[in-house]
């Protein structure tokens, strides 16, 4: 005889029922749910590997569809085993087991669709980020160049003003302010000379300066028209192939800004300034006057490495400002292009891993009201306990079980009746049952 059922232990059965009813509705529909997001995923799966499969074909398709069909085979298995499995387990190292296991086909599951379905949602997008990236760099590398140009080109100043200082003191040589002797002498050929080579140079920095802003003005043409390809629509394809050619060309504008830049040739100038001087022959008419020649030439020989050295710092300067960076250019799949600048497209990312990853949701959903069903019933419950309708059901059952044995039960023979022995008669007659033995 069993135990009646306390009240606390009916109102768990009922509740644990309740549960169950509601896991059995919810189990009808569960497994097409299942398959709808496996589906999405492997849609999402194939347009993602077409980004990576360059070569149209009936085989790249082919593999494509493949692909796709794999992985959306596979989620929906892998699920489908851990929404049987996990909930049904009771003890913590299955339990465990089976949460690193599901955490390990994330990973994989994360590693094979995911990336790719981001590269589908926002593969497009990821590549104008990448060209609109590359734009910037290239203005910054642009800019920098053609200042350090510009910087380069500004020492014509100081040429000029070093030259400038050189012609006044060949003025003053020819009135005979400094060596005390006028005439165009040796010293005055020593400041003409170092004149003249100066004048030379600022003639070169100012030639310079058209080149360097035509160069330039190219440059930020081709800057617009890059930014103009990077955002207008048509084909990706198209658009990254006329971004390429004028990337290259850009390029090789920077490079030859970095080439006009003047300040290298300066700086050569300002150490043959020093170095090479060509002494001319002492000409005066007595040992004084040629002495006195020798003593000016010498200081102003001293007056010319000071001037080449101020040169040479000026140029030094220019020459350590920071140099343009290499900007290039390199063409990126969607898929490459959304990983790199998956900062940028946060949304699309969640979006993705959501689709493969949310029946995990589902999968603690089912643990959580396992273990409340568990907890309703108590652990040492047994299927023993059954409700009025249940108890009805099962009465009908029996009889209807009852009415089929009997009908296949084997029929048996009916019993037939005794008949009497015939008595003997006298005359060797047999009497007869029917008639009583008579004659």
């Amino acid at each position: 005889m069993a135990e009646p059922l306390s009240p606390t232990d009916r109102a768990g059965d009922r509740y644990a029922r309740e549960l169950e009813r509601h896991l059995d509705w919810l189990d009808s529909f569960t497994s097409t749910a299942l398959g709808v997001l496996s589906a999405a995923s492997g849609i999402y799966t194939y347009l993602g590997v077409r980004t990576l499969l360059d070569e149209p074909g009936l085989w790249t398709t082919f593999a494509a569809l493949a692909y796709s069909i794999a992985v959306s085979v596979g989620i929906f298995v892998f699920w489908s085993y851990l929404l049987r499995l996990l909930p049904a387990v009771r003890s913590a190292a299955s339990r465990v087991g089976l949460l690193l296991t599901m955490a390990l086909g994330s990973v994989a599951i994360v590693a094979m669709s995911s990336w790719l379905n981001a590269a589908a949602l926002a593969g497009g997008a990821a590549v104008e980020t990448h060209m609109a990236t590359t734009v910037q760099h290239y203005q910054t590398s642009l800019e920098r160049a053609h200042s350090n140009a510009v910087a380069g080109q500004s020492l014509a100043r100081d040429v000029a003003r070093v030259r400038q200082s050189f012609q006044d003191l060949s003025e003053q040589e020819a009135g005979g302010t400094l060596s005390g002797f006028s005439g165009r002498g040796a010293v005055f050929r020593v400041l003409t000379q170092k004149g003249t080579e100066l004048q030379a140079l600022e003639g070169q920095l100012t030639e310079i300066e058209g080149p360097i802003e035509e160069t330039f003005a190219q440059g930020n043409t081709i800057l617009s028209r890059m930014r103009g390809t990077s955002v207008e629509p048509g084909a990706l394809e198209d658009r990254t192939v006329r971004f390429s050619e004028d990337a290259v060309q850009l390029a090789g504008l920077i490079t030859q800004l970095r080439q006009l830049n003047p300040a290298p040739l300066v700086s050569r100038a300002a150490q043959d300034l020093s170095d090479a001087v060509v002494l001319p022959e002492l000409d005066g008419a007595t040992a004084a006057t040629r002495a006195g020649q020798s003593s000016t030439i010498n200081s102003v020989l001293t007056l010319v490495e000071q001037r080449a050295q101020t040169l040479a710092t000026a140029a030094a300067e220019v020459m350590s400002l920071p140099a343009p960076d290499e900007a290039l250019y390199t063409p990126m799949s969607a898929a490459d292009a959304v990983i790199a600048y998956a900062g940028n497209f946060v949304p699309a990312w969640a979006g993705a891993i959501s689709i493969d990853l949310l029946p995990a949701v589902l999968v603690f959903i089912i643990m959580v009201v396992q273990a409340a069903i568990r907890m309703g019933r108590g652990e040492g419950h047994g299927d023993d306990r059954m409700t009025v309708g249940e108890l009805r059901a099962a009465l009908a059952a029996s009889d209807l079980l009852r009415q089929v044995e009997a009908l296949n039960a084997p029929v048996p023979q009916a019993a037939r009746p005794v008949e009497p022995v015939p008595e003997p008669v006298h005359d060797g007659r047999v009497a007869s049952p029917r008639n009583g033995g008579g004659a």
